[in-house]
């Protein structure tokens, strides 16, 4: 009786609560979705790297080792010696491991020198390993791999020739003219900086630094397991992704490596540094948080203008109710009732159209801006949030419903 005679007032004065629920499921929807891509974005920048127990290079900051190593972004400090990486890689506590050289660039988007282990190895998310959209890993001197946004955005197929440029600034004034690459492999999505960064050989890197007469020497046919060992061996690599047989003993490897007596090396857990770098973030996500907040709050209010306004039109109820034997509490409870319906179906319609907006939408963020985003909403943080906003819900009926209870002590 008490809920039928609720939806039965709202139905009355359906107009103004139309309005009223759709003001609210906007809202709602701006905060949930605001909510969940922030989450996911974390999940999503925390998952940059997966399978990678350590990450050594020059000793320097922890999170400048990260940012430049994962994230394309920065210079490097240093370089670590090819004798380092060698003497780590046959370490008898690692499982595998694989060099990046980074320093050149294509238009503006960073070149990363490695081997073939890369493809094998590195990971994403929950342990989700690389895969091509079209084409292979490379295998000749000056075959390139690139990332899905590059692929979209600049146009390239198979087959394409491209030029690299010395130096990671967009603009440069070094191209590498006569030794072009042709693309052999574009990889899939991933949501991470892979989508922004094309992968040589550090072979092919080598070729480029060469004096013009002994680069020659080399065509784009010349597949790699041709070339001499000794004849285009790095003398040093930007860092090192480690994965270790044992994790037991990685801070023992760790302070292995950065008390290494050789050479300054310095190496890192990728989940520790990451860490530290979303703390460094957390003045822009309180700053979403408050502007998801400051919506819902001024919604409230309106729907408290709204039930306010209500009260005028609605004496003659509250006397007939009166006169049925109805309590000025019973009243008053029907206007909170009023105001906690109009909350859970706004509620309803918001996470409803929030699914449906990230099932419709889930590839197009994560190719056009490499954002991984998951479809499933419901957590217990949501359910946490909901009642949260019922409890401001039934605050922002108490004015409201409190008229009508001293408008019920009237008429007795």
């Amino acid at each position: 009786m008490f809920f039928q005679l609720t939806s039965k007032s709202l139905l009355y004065r359906k107009g103004s609560v139309l309005l009223t629920t759709v003001a609210l499921s906007i809202s709602m929807l701006v905060m949930f979705g605001v909510e969940h891509i922030r989450d996911q974005a974390k999940a999503s920048f925390a998952s940059s790297v997966s399978g990678v127990d350590l990450i050594v290079g020059a000793r320097s900051g922890e999170l400048n080792l990260l940012l430049y190593s994962v994230f394309r972004m920065g210079k490097p400090t240093n370089n670590m010696s090819w004798q380092s990486y060698l003497e780590l890689s046959k370490d008898p506590s690692v499982s595998w491991s694989f060099p990046i050289s980074l320093g050149d660039s294509h238009q503006g988007y960073k070149v990363l020198g490695t081997t073939t282990e890369y493809f094998k190895h590195f990971s994403y998310g929950t342990k989700q390993p690389l895969s091509f959209a079209h084409g292979n890993p490379f295998a000749g001197i000056f075959d390139i791999v690139i990332g899905a946004e590059i692929a979209r955005k600049l146009n390239y197929q198979i087959g394409d020739q491209i030029i690299l440029a010395h130096g990671i600034g967009r603009t440069s004034f070094t191209n590498h003219k006569d030794n072009p690459f042709r693309i052999v492999g574009i990889l899939q999505a991933t949501g991470t900086p892979v989508d922004q960064t094309l992968h040589v050989s550090l072979q092919g890197l080598e070729v480029l630094h060469l004096p013009t007469l002994a680069r020659n020497k080399f065509s784009a046919n010349t597949p790699l397991q041709h070339i001499k060992y000794h004849e285009l061996q790095p003398k040093s690599v930007t860092a090192v992704m480690v994965s270790l047989k044992s994790r037991m003993k990685t801070f023992q490897f760790q302070r292995k490596i950065n008390t290494a007596p050789h050479e300054p090396l310095m190496a890192i857990l990728p989940g520790v540094a990451l860490a530290q770098l979303w703390q460094t973030l957390t003045v822009a996500e309180n700053t979403l948080q408050l502007v998801s907040a400051l919506v819902i709050i001024s919604t409230l209010f309106g729907l408290s203008a709204m039930l306010i306004a209500s009260i005028r039109e609605r004496r003659q109820e509250i006397q007939l109710l009166r006169i049925l034997g109805a309590s000025p509490f019973y009243i008053y409870w029907i206007i909170e009732a009023e105001a906690l319906l109009i909350t859970t179906i706004s509620t309803a319609i918001s996470l409803i159209f929030l699914t449906l907006g990230l099932v419709f939408s889930k590839t197009y963020l994560l190719t056009q801006y490499s954002l991984s985003v998951g479809v499933n909403i419901l957590s217990i943080k949501t359910l946490y949030t909901l009642g949260i906003l019922l409890f401001l819900t039934m605050l922002a009926a108490f004015p409201p419903s409190l008229i009508a209870f001293k408008e019920a002590n009237l008429k007795k």
